[in-house]
């Protein structure tokens, strides 16, 4: 059982979490700020982690699930667990069940706040729901850019009880970032999403326009994070650590081009990782200077 539940969190790239939990975390921590700040209980802080942790979780292995055959087909991802034979697709759907069914009753943490409770349905099922987005809309690299930009404005309706700019602002920064690196990352698949009748930027425009396109959204995250700024009571830290993640961003798409996809992995993982937990930092850290 260790060693299946190993092959699963392997399988749903469970450190890939690190996308959008330090965006969550940074949207509770300001939604803890400020004249209005609520600071939360220690069961909410637990529920924000809990809920981020199934939910995601739920939503890659349903993915898994749903994708198997289109990733058998792809030479990429044939070897991945559930095509390769390495686990099979009941044990995969049990657990996307059993953390959906988690993620849900993660919400009840948050009562006598009745929103959690009351979004959770809606919210699972468009996250699930990014996995069919490929089907029909070239614009499934934006669904999934929505998908983790609701983390901070969840986790500011689990606090405060309401929705409020500075995490729209925040959740605006985070969907053109994943939908950014994500075309970058569909890039590798542009070939086999055109063979297959599959919807991707890439497929639709080409690799070196998907690329342009990319670009602009990542110049979009820049322009969000610096709005972010200004509506919270972030400061100098803050700016510093967004002109960090600009520079991330730039080197980002030095890393790739058209005609030399090769380090897409390094680009994808390593800088996103970078630039997510390099963000929550400098916020942490300059709420807690101020």
């Amino acid at each position: 059982m260790l060693r299946r539940l190993a092959d699963i969190l392997s399988m749903i790239k469970f450190s890939h979490t690190l996308f959008a939990l330090p965006f969550a975390m940074l949207g509770a921590a300001l939604a803890a700020s400020g004249p209005e700040g609520v600071r939360g209980r220690p069961q909410d802080w637990l529920g924000i982690l809990l809920c981020m942790v199934t939910a995601r979780s739920a939503a890659m292995a349903f993915n898994r699930v749903v994708d198997a055959r289109i990733d058998a087909d792809n030479p990429r991802t044939a070897g991945r667990h559930i095509p390769s034979g390495k686990l099979s697709t009941a044990s995969v759907a049990a657990f996307t069940v059993a953390t959906s069914l988690a993620f849900l009753a993660s919400t009840l943490l948050f009562l006598p706040n009745p929103w959690p409770l009351r979004l959770a349905l809606p919210v699972l099922a468009w996250l699930l729901g990014y996995s069919y987005a490929k089907r029909f809309t070239s614009l499934a690299h934006f669904w999934l850019g929505a998908a983790l930009a609701a983390a901070p404005c969840c986790a500011w309706v689990a606090l405060r009880g309401r929705l409020d700019w500075p995490p729209v602002a925040l959740g605006c920064a985070v969907l053109f970032w994943v939908a950014g690196f994500d075309i970058i990352y569909a890039c590798q698949d542009e070939a086999f999403d055109r063979a297959r009748g599959l919807r991707s930027v890439p497929a639709r425009l080409g690799a070196k326009n998907a690329l342009r396109l990319a670009a602009f959204c990542h110049a979009l995250t820049v322009l969000a994070l610096v709005a972010t700024g200004l509506a919270t009571p972030l400061g100098v830290i803050y700016f510093v650590g967004v002109a960090a993640a600009a520079a991330l961003l730039v080197y980002e798409h030095a890393l790739v081009r058209p005609d030399n996809l090769a380090r897409v992995n390094v680009a994808f993982f390593q800088v996103n990782i970078a630039i997510s937990l390099g963000l929550l930092a400098v916020g942490l850290a300059d709420l807690w200077f101020r």
